[in-house]
Parts: C-alpha cells; sequence; structure tokens
C-alpha cells in the first residue's frame, strides 16, 4: 500500500540500469576522450561555436596529433577555445592570433599550428594581421567563425554584418551609404598568393558538419606541405544577439547568410581533387 510509484524518468533510469543499454558496443556517438574537456558549455543555446570546437577535437584525436598541435585563441566568444580543447593553446591580444600563431609555427615549425578566430576580431581589429599572414603564406591554419555580429561585447554591428541587418549599433540596420558593405574577407584573402586552401562552411545542419570537419581535416593535413595558409570561414549563428531562438537563427542563416556568403570551396590546391562544397 505505501509502495511509491516511479516517475517517468525514475523509471527510465532503472530500465538502463536493468537492461545494461549504456555499454560500450552500443555506443554510437561518443565525445573525443582526450581532446575534448569535459566542461559544462558557456556558448548560448544552439551557438555554432561548441560544435566546431568538437569537430577540431574530433579531427586532432583522429590525425593522433594531440601533442603535436598548438591553437591560439584571441578576444571574443572564441577565447573560451581553451576551457573545451585539451591541447596546448596560447591566448591573444584581439585581433592578433594569426600574428602570434605565425611566430609560434616559426619557432616551432613542426608543430601543427592554428588560430580560431571570430568576424570581429579578425575581420575588423585583426584585419592588418590577417592579411599580411595570408599574404605571407604563413603555414598555418586559420578557423574563422562568422555569425555577422560581436557576439561577446553586445552585439554590435560587425565588418560581416549583412546590409539592413540591425545590432545594437545599426538598431535600423546597416545602412551601406553610411556603414559601408559587409566585408567577404574570405574571397579576398583567396586572392592572395600566399593561401594555398581557403573554404567556406556551416555547422547548422548534419550534412554541413560533415563538410566541416573534412575541411578542418584538410587544412591541418596541408601544413604537412608547407605550401601555405589555410583557411576556413564557417558561418554560424548568434542567436542571441539576433534576438531569435536556435531554430529560428537556423532558419534565418539558410534564407539571408548564406545568400550573401556561399558556402564551397574558393580555393584549393592545383593538384587536390578534394572539394568539401559539393
Amino acid at each position: 500500500m505505501n509502495e511509491k510509484k516511479m516517475t517517468g524518468d525514475e523509471h527510465y533510469e532503472t530500465m538502463i540500469a536493468e537492461e545494461n543499454i549504456c555499454i560500450n558496443e552500443n555506443i554510437v556517438y561518443d565525445k573525443p576522450h582526450d581532446a575534448l574537456y569535459s566542461t559544462p558549455m558557456h556558448y548560448c543555446p544552439g551557438c555554432g561555436h561548441g560544435v566546431v570546437h568538437r569537430l577540431i577535437a574530433e579531427v586532432v584525436e583522429e590525425l593522433g596529433i594531440i601533442h603535436d598541435v598548438i591553437g591560439v585563441a584571441p578576444v571574443g566568444c572564441s577565447v573560451l577555445a581553451y576551457n573545451y580543447l585539451n591541447i596546448d593553446m596560447s591566448e591573444a591580444a584581439h585581433g592578433r592570433a594569426s600574428a602570434v600563431a605565425t611566430g609560434i609555427k616559426r619557432v616551432l615549425p613542426d608543430k601543427y599550428v592554428f588560430s580560431y578566430q571570430g568576424d570581429g576580431d579578425l575581420a575588423a581589429i585583426g584585419t592588418g594581421e590577417t592579411i599580411h599572414t595570408c599574404n605571407r603564406g604563413e603555414n598555418i591554419l586559420v578557423i574563422f567563425i562568422n555569425n555577422g555580429i560581436y557576439g561577446m561585447t553586445g552585439g554590435q554591428m560587425a565588418p560581416t554584418t549583412l546590409a539592413n541587418m540591425k545590432s545594437s549599433t545599426s538598431p535600423f540596420g546597416r545602412d551601406v551609404q553610411t556603414m559601408g558593405y559587409p566585408l567577404k574577407i574570405t574571397e579576398l584573402v583567396a586572392q592572395l598568393p600566399g593561401t594555398y586552401y581557403v573554404t567556406r562552411q556551416s555547422v547548422h545542419k548534419a550534412v554541413n558538419v560533415r563538410k566541416t570537419k573534412k575541411a578542418i581535416m584538410n587544412g591541418f593535413l596541408y601544413q604537412k606541405e608547407n605550401k601555405g595558409t589555410c583557411f576556413i570561414e564557417v558561418v554560424s549563428n548568434c542567436p542571441s544577439n539576433w534576438k531569435m531562438s536556435p531554430v529560428e537563427s537556423n532558419k534565418w542563416l539558410d534564407e539571408n547568410m548564406l545568400p550573401f556568403y556561399p558556402l564551397g570551396d574558393i580555393k584549393i590546391p592545383s593538384n587536390s581533387s578534394k572539394n568539401n562544397g559539393e
């Protein structure tokens, strides 16, 4: 008569324990065990940063380079990368990540070196460092997260903010006559002879996540060839500063960001048949 009736959650947990469902052979998708910390995410729900972090960790583990890779994260949401990636990381001043990565690579040429930067960092205060790093053909990988806005500091207009797109500093929308046009930094660096591999991908759908992982894999592998800078743009969302739910922001990204920032490979090595944009 006094027997306690189990809740749905308690029944589910009891069933899992009794049937021993959570055993290794039943796990089809697990977190990278060595390259990714078990740290609760600080990012806003729906943000693409966490997905890209995981992809970097997966690639590092699969290539077996966890002890030979060094990442550089500057100011902005991207600075949180070293809270999650269990690899050697260095923090850089705002916009200076590719310059710091250049120094690390020149001192330690056998290491795999990458910078992880947002659009406000890489394409605004860091425009000079970015362009000259690519123009010199520094043998590093630059991973560039483009969500069209300053994410950490309050949602101000960034160089990548679309025309007529609202932000905290363009509340009526970006007026290109007074504020200039959105900057397609990836197409710009692709024209430089120092870049070896340049691509634009996204992580808002499963198929795009797979393509982005291939791009990151390529970016690390191409460092072995010592032929120049690899540059990967990842078009992402920012639900909090776009004032949308995660689902709404993914839909908005599809309908607004991607027509202006089309996905696909922009520059690939001439002897390569890879094309992640297919």
